[in-house]
């Protein structure tokens, strides 16, 4: 049993019977403690058993494996680690033994060293604090544990609920092409997101990962692109890393999404899933002051993307309000006399929204600035998520929004909380947004979306 029976723990939120089974003596009374029926071996369970979590020393695990299958379970994950990671020869025979256990009884083998399954739902989890009793459409795939238990929880704040997740660690029997393929027909799942360190079978691999992005979008994280991450890859999962222009051409070529991090995994799904498909590059920016408008308009230009100059319709609209004194409404727009006004501010968007030159649009809201205003007048932060939320319900293009916190982090939380309950997506810098927004655009039209 796990220090603190972490285990039972994890799963007290199991919509349905959860059984324990331990030998020790002096656990019994802590499993008794919490309400959970155990048995000194698995074949006592007088009932079927759906699923297994391992937890035991690895000499013991072959011997957990062969009770599964005698038992008949429907699948086994194996959080006990020590095995072909370790590249020691009694590590990498034990890992064998399972392999050999698992295909010929056809059993469905997580891991080993992996945390197995998050099922929402069903109130399957990974760690404890992770939700329960509510879903949302990402399908999450991760060779790490802590990978996949960190987007379940980061995600969560920016809007991004689990279908289903794994953590399948060594992947000795199921490896990362099995889940592809299985979130590929998942009718719950809208979007896939992999982490991965390596995989045993690169042609499945392909074909899997093809298959799936032909079906839904999927972004795909590699772990380990450069010495020292290959070196950190053979000892967490005892994979085999690839050459990082390999793995690029790769992910292009089946027609996926490539990630670089958490973050970016967090950024290009809540831009998936929230915000109109952007075919274009062409971005109409609006910043809150004049210095913010030079740094969001350099972090677009790197990131591949153009802020045109507007329309001439566009413009002869602005000539009748805009206030160009300590402003402009060149691309991209400073709106700093503007931003106080609610009114002047969706007036803006409205007009960038028609522009013929202009396929997404993208608009600061600066905190140091704006604070100023709801601290006078403590109803204008709501007011403006609901103008914000209206305007976007009728607009046809692709419409972000940055919360610049500066020094007001804990606000900068309330307000994006704000806004992704009105379905608005948020994010934390222009370079972050600028990345997604790349990604994602030339992603739906390469699939033509």
């Amino acid at each position: 049993m796990a220090t603190g029976y972490v285990w039972l723990r994890n799963m007290s939120t199991f919509t349905g019977r959860l059984y324990s089974v331990q030998i020790d003596p002096n656990e019994l009374p802590g499993i008794d403690k919490l309400g959970v029926k155990n048995y000194r071996s698995l074949l006592d369970i007088p009932e079927p058993v759906d699923y297994v979590l391992v937890a035991v020393p690895r000499s013991v695990a072959p011997r957990i494996i062969a009770d599964c299958i005698k038992k008949g379970v429907g699948g086994a994950s194996l959080f006990t680690s020590g095995f072909a990671e370790t590249h020691s020869e009694q590590g990498e025979t034990l890992q064998e033994t399972l392999v050999a256990l698992a295909r010929e009884a056809n059993l469905n083998l997580i891991g080993p060293n992996c945390m197995g399954v998050f099922n929402p739902n069903l109130g399957v989890r990974q760690d404890i604090n992770q939700y329960h009793g509510q879903s949302g459409p990402v399908g999450f795939i991760s060779q790490s544990g802590t990978h996949a238990i960190f987007f379940s929880q980061v995600g969560a704040r920016h809007g991004l609920l689990i279908s289903k997740s794994v953590s399948y660690g060594n992947g000795a029997v199921m490896d990362s092409p099995d889940y592809l393929e299985y979130f590929a027909e998942d009718a719950d799942t809208k979007v896939i997101g992999l982490y991965v360190e390596g995989v045993k079978d690169g042609r499945r691999f392909l074909d899997s990962l093809r298959g799936a992005a032909r079906k839904k979008p999927v972004l795909v994280w590699k772990g380990g692109l450069g010495e020292e991450g290959c070196r950190a890859i053979s000892s967490h999962t005892g994979s085999l890393a690839s050459a990082p222009v390999l793995w690029d051409s790769l992910v292009k070529q089946c027609g996926a999404i490539r990630i670089d991090n958490l973050d970016e995994m967090v950024d290009c799904m809540k831009t998936i899933l929230y915000v109109n498909p952007p075919l274009g590059s062409r971005v109409a920016l609006v910043a809150q002051s004049g210095g913010q408008s030079v740094v969001i308009a350099d972090a677009f230009t790197k990131a591949g993307l153009t802020a045109p100059l507007l329309s001439q319709t566009s413009y002869q609209q602005f000539a009748t309000f805009f206030n160009t004194i300590g402003g402009t409404y060149l691309n991209p727009l400073d709106t700093s006399w503007h931003a106080p006004s609610i009114k002047d501010s969706v007036r803006i968007l409205d007009i960038l929204s028609t522009d013929e030159n202009v396929d997404s649009l993208v608009a600061e809201l600066s905190l140091p600035f704006l604070s100023q205003i709801w601290d006078f007048y403590p109803p204008y932060l709501d007011d403006l998520v609901a103008a914000l939320a209206d305007f976007k319900s009728r607009c046809s293009k692709a419409f972000l929004v940055v919360v610049s916190a500066g020094q007001l982090e804990e606000a900068a939380l309330t307000v994006r909380n704000k806004l992704m309950e009105k379905g608005i997506p948020s994010f934390p810098s222009f370079d972050r947004v600028a990345r997604a927004l790349a990604k994602v655009a030339e992603y739906h039209r390469s699939h033509g979306r």
